[in-house]
């Protein structure tokens, strides 16, 4: 009997973490039907990290109505584990990109307001351990709407209160924390990213990010310029300047936010999820594991899913099989550790046929039965 360990991040567009999983074992146990499959849902801190954790750990949902990125109400949820004492936070769930139509995206009017009402709830409900998912944010304010949601006050040069957004950044010209959610001062705060880009310069938030929003080049420029000067006056306020800390540009500056003003600890989405679900001992008990995401390239070794769980299973001593909807092949995948890599998206198909729910499972079902047969022909299971 082979014991199989399905690890997959979710197809972007496309599957769930949960739908990839099991169409590959579907076509896995056609070959191989006496296999014994074990499934982790896996994600790098992005879309996912709330159904992982609270499936792994026995936690619960909670729902509840925040601002949107434009300040129009929208029905987010979050996840409680650890008896409801640590509250799972994705953010994208108030400020995601996903909540906006086509035309109405443009960092320099959305805010995170509705990420701070989430924290808040959370808090009210007696959480004082809090996982924050950064990615699929549709902002760039700095993280201003989410701090003035939780009591944060911002001022411009006239002494007038500065409403969050993109656009503000440049004009604020002071910060009072006098009236700060002070449940904060007992909270331990972790970020869950993959992202390492510092807040502002040619790999900040604005130069790399930003044009996925909406912005333009102009745009992009005042965003980066904004955040510069932003940087500067809460360094005044906190007394030292984390502007280039290794994620202070996830999620349009929530990452610095986070960090320089609520004490928060960045960690890899990845790493952290990994420990929580005991994955080490579970890759200990099989003998080959399978991770993947919807497209493999260059940056699946920068700090993505299916990297985190190579490394982990390299230490316990257990091959790991690859498969991406689509490949991008480098030089990076080839020497990556992989033992083989697999790209579930016939040649000659089209990727908008490929992302079809159906077609993406029946690819999967597909490169899965090759997949074993080619394993069990090499004696590697």
């Amino acid at each position: 009997m082979t014991r199989l360990l399905l690890a997959f991040d979710k197809f972007k567009g496309s599957l769930r973490s949960s739908d990839v999983a099991h169409a590959f074992s579907e076509g896995w146990c056609e070959v191989m039907p006496d296999s014994e499959v074990d499934i982790v849902e896996i994600s790098d801190g992005g879309d996912g990290l709330v159904d992982t954790l609270v499936g792994a750990c026995g936690g619960e949902y909670v729902a509840v109505d925040v601002a949107d990125p434009l300040g129009r109400p929208v029905a987010a949820r979050y996840g409680t584990i650890h008896n409801g004492t640590t509250a799972i936070i994705e953010m994208a769930e108030a400020a995601g990109l996903r909540l906006l139509a086509a035309e109405e995206r443009n960092p320099l009017n959305t805010s995170t307001r509705g990420v701070g009402e989430l924290i808040a709830d959370a808090l009210g409900r007696g959480c004082r351990e809090l996982i924050i998912g950064l990615g699929g944010s549709a902002t760039n304010d700095g993280g201003m709407g989410m701090l003035e949601a939780l009591g944060a006050q911002f001022y411009d040069t006239m002494g007038e209160l500065v409403i969050p957004s993109g656009e503000a950044l440049e004009r604020v010209a002071a910060v009072d924390l006098a009236q700060l959610d002070n449940r904060l001062c007992d909270t331990h705060i972790t970020i869950a990213s993959d992202v390492d880009n510092p807040l502002y310069g040619e790999r900040g938030a604005a130069w790399v990010y930003a044009p996925q929003k909406g912005a333009d080049r102009a745009t992009v420029e005042r965003l980066d310029a904004g955040l510069r000067s932003y940087a500067g006056v809460v360094a005044s306020v906190v007394g030292v300047d984390m502007a280039r800390c290794a994620g202070a540009g996830a999620a349009g500056g929530v990452g610095f936010a986070l960090m320089a003003l609520l004490g928060a600890e960045m960690q890899r989405g990845i790493d952290l999820m990994l420990r929580m679900v005991d994955f080490e001992q579970r890759v200990g008990r099989c003998d080959i594991v399978v991770t993947g995401e919807g497209r493999l390239d260059r940056q699946t070794l920068m700090g993505k899913a299916p990297e985190g769980v190579l490394n982990v299973a390299r230490r316990v001593g257990r091959d790991v099989v690859a498969v991406g909807g689509s490949v991008a092949w480098c030089d990076e995948l080839r020497t990556s550790g992989f033992k083989r890599i697999y790209e579930a998206m016939p040649e000659g198909m089209t990727l908008e046929e490929a992302m079809r729910p159906d077609v993406a499972r029946a690819n999967l079902r597909r490169v899965a039965e090759r997949a074993a047969r080619e394993l069990l022909a090499e004696a590697l299971i």
